[in-house]
């Protein structure tokens, strides 16, 4: 075994919600279980309000045990990036583990990597889940390119996103890790229960469109697909679970359009962690008709819980499901979208795709993320 390691992650985390908070943690017990000293650096301001498009960035979860978090990154203030990179630089800490997700937090990270691996015994890596964002802004490239210019290696988890990265800095060290499956939701709930606990009607069927809601997750291309009148005869629902970070408006008058009003049920508020496992459980199978994707997290949460699953062929959403075996990757059409739904429930896929599904996610381990991004 190698010799422990003094390791922080900087990125989100507790109190702030969401998947990248969820993952930082995870990893950071990761890196503890094996031994090193990790801890996480976040943010006390991670967006400013204006530009947040959910209802709140708190979680309502109890803080994680045995994580220390210092919450001290403010993204738009620079005299906080020279503290936070000074004070860091004097800690000495042999790796820095920077979460890259959007250019518009390039210049807060990039400045603290810079300063703190000034002492030239800092290694400063980068776990990168887009180089080029889903919504475009006119200082990508040169946020991008600042960010990119700090770090001395990359872990992604997408080929996509390595092949953007390649054409980018192709000098950097770099490597293709999947997106490990999320452990740390608890135990499968036995269907009928999950669907009482989180007042779904049991006479019927469910598929999940799970997480926040923007254009490029193309909710509007699986409402038309699941318009197809075949589906009717299903006793199958749609169950939407996750916050609109958009104007419902359009997405509402589709629902209306498509008459599906009584086909589709909206949760749509932010679901925290201890009642994941109740939606998952609830549902057949969970569709990601994506119109752009680098990975997702959805994925590899269904994965914890051996859960059948759609995708469509954009990013790198078919290198981690195996088309026929775990379930089934379309194109970004509407008909061959339904045509999957109705395949699936006619010819009883369900136990087959679960039972892949649950040998599928070995491949899926945090012990080669952290493998991979010490060894960078």
């Amino acid at each position: 075994m190698s010799a422990p390691l003094k390791i922080v992650i900087v990125g989100p985390a507790w109190p702030l919600r969401g998947g990248l908070s969820t993952y930082n943690e995870r990893l950071c017990l990761q890196f503890q279980n094996e031994g090193h000293a990790a801890s996480i650096l976040s943010f006390k301001l991670q967006y400013p309000s204006i530009l947040f498009p959910g209802k709140t960035q708190l979680s309502s979860d109890p803080e994680p045990d045995h994580i220390t978090i210092d919450t001290a990154m403010n993204s738009i203030n620079p005299f906080n990036w020279i503290r936070v990179g000074l004070k860091y630089k004097k800690m000495v800490p042999d790796i820095m583990v920077f979460r890259y997700w959007m250019p518009f937090m390039a210049p807060c990270l990039g400045t603290i990597a810079r300063i703190a691996s000034s002492n030239k015994k800092t290694k400063v890596v980068a776990i990168a889940d887009n180089i080029y964002p889903h919504e475009k802004h006119f200082y990508d490239n040169i946020c991008t390119n600042y960010f990119v210019k700090a770090m001395h290696g990359f872990i992604t988890m997408s080929q996509a996103v390595l092949a953007d990265l390649k054409k980018l800095a192709p000098q950097k060290p770099s490597q293709y890790i999947p997106h490990p499956m999320y452990d740390n939701f608890g135990a499968s709930i036995e269907k009928q229960a999950a669907k009482k606990q989180i007042g779904l009607d049991p006479q019927y069927n469910y598929l999940l469109f799970f997480g926040f809601i923007r254009h490029y997750k193309g909710l509007d291309l699986l409402l038309k697909a699941f318009a197809d009148s075949r589906l009717r005869q299903l006793n199958v629902k749609l169950l939407i679970a996750g916050e609109y970070y958009e104007d419902s408006a359009p997405y509402k008058q589709l629902i209306k359009e498509l008459k599906l009003e009584d086909w589709v049920v909206e949760h749509n508020d932010f679901i925290p962690n201890p009642m994941v496992s109740a939606y998952f459980s609830a549902s057949d199978m969970v569709v990601q008709t994506y119109h752009s994707a680098t990975q997702s997290g959805v994925t590899q949460i269904a994965y914890h819980f051996n859960k059948p699953m759609l995708v469509t062929n954009v990013g790198g959403l078919a290198e981690t499901v195996p088309h026929g075996e775990v379930g089934y990757v379309t194109e970004k059409d509407e008909k061959a979208i339904a045509d999957a739904l109705v395949d699936f429930y006619t010819n009883q896929k369900e136990e087959t795709f679960s039972k892949n599904a649950s040998e599928f996610k070995k491949h899926f381990s945090w012990e080669k993320i952290s493998l991979g991004l010490r060894n960078l």
